[in-house]
């Protein structure tokens, strides 16, 4: 076989080969011819003029994020820093300007989140910073879009995905909230407490009342108890002063046999002579009438002022 056609058969093939190429599902590639742009392929087997068209670049369709992290400061001070994730894609009626328009978009991307981000919390307070970050990440998609849609990218969605303060600033909150629940559960404790009291209280006095009904009840009886005494003694041919004499001496003794009995008792010192208790009842019985006297002598008194 001549060599020469060996050779020639060899070179075709290849051009035929260099002709035909495949571009990937969502994916764009950019065709030049002679170093300028003469079209843009998508996905399937394309062909193109060997030695005269090459291959200059692809392009992604896909949805691609890129992370940027933001270090700023807050309207009251606090140095924080931002993650600002930006979901963006190449928009594929706009891939000529993608490609030729910018070098390195991601770059150009960073650059406007910075800008807009140490725009934004410089107005804001740390606590709003939290609670306002949807608002950060809306005023950067807003300029994004405004920016990079030239460039023939569109951005998806941004998201503030994370927010870092100092570290001692979240200690220093911390603490805040640590010293917030204690102070709650210290008055829940103290209403607990001040319950409790009046409750106690409450019974107390439930306690006191039932004693003295119990006490006076007692007194009751126990006066009804001597009066039936002295009536019992009286039908005994004993005048009222020697029953009441007598009641006092018999209480006077049972007082101090009960005394002795228990063993627990405090020591207390009583006159103890036979005396004693006729004492005791004609000083009472002085009392009682003094004070009917004087009670006497207000009601007469105020008769005369009437």
């Amino acid at each position: 076989m001549n060599p020469t056609f060996i050779i020639f058969t060899v070179v075709i093939f290849l051009l035929l080969f260099a002709a035909f190429f495949t571009v990937k599902q969502q994916t764009s590639a950019i065709i030049e011819r002679f170093g300028k742009f003469q079209s843009i392929r998508h996905s399937g087997l394309q062909l193109k003029i060997p030695l005269i068209d090459r291959l200059a670049g692809r392009l992604s369709l896909k949805i691609q994020q890129l992370d940027v992290i933001i270090e700023t400061k807050t309207l009251d001070d606090v140095f924080v820093k931002l993650k600002v994730s930006v979901q963006f894609k190449v928009i594929k009626e706009k891939v000529y300007d993608a490609f030729y328009k910018l070098d390195y978009p991601h770059d150009q991307i960073t650059s406007y989140v910075f800008d807009v981000v140490r725009a934004e919390v410089p107005k804001m307070k740390l606590d709003d910073v939290f609670v306002k970050k949807d608002d950060i990440a809306i005023a950067v998609k807003t300029e994004l879009n405004d920016a990079m849609s030239n460039y023939g990218y569109d951005i998806i969605k941004t998201l503030v995905t994370d927010i870092d303060p100092d570290s001692q600033v979240k200690a220093a909150m911390n603490r805040i909230n640590a010293a917030d629940r204690e102070k709650t559960a210290a008055q829940y404790e103290g209403d607990a407490q001040r319950i409790l009291i009046v409750e106690r209280a409450k019974a107390e006095a439930e306690s006191k009342r039932l004693q003295g009904k119990g006490i006076a009840d007692q007194r009751r009886e126990i006066a009804r108890g001597l009066e039936e005494s002295v009536d019992v003694l009286n039908k005994a041919g004993i005048n009222s002063q020697e029953a009441s004499a007598l009641i006092v001496i018999t209480q006077h003794y049972d007082t101090l046999q009960s005394i002795g009995a228990d063993t627990n008792s405090n020591l207390i010192l009583l006159p103890n002579n036979p005396t004693a208790a006729s004492t005791l009842l004609n000083d009472m019985v002085t009392s009682l009438v003094a004070a009917n006297k004087i009670n006497e002598s207000s009601s007469l008194n105020q008769k005369n002022k009437e």
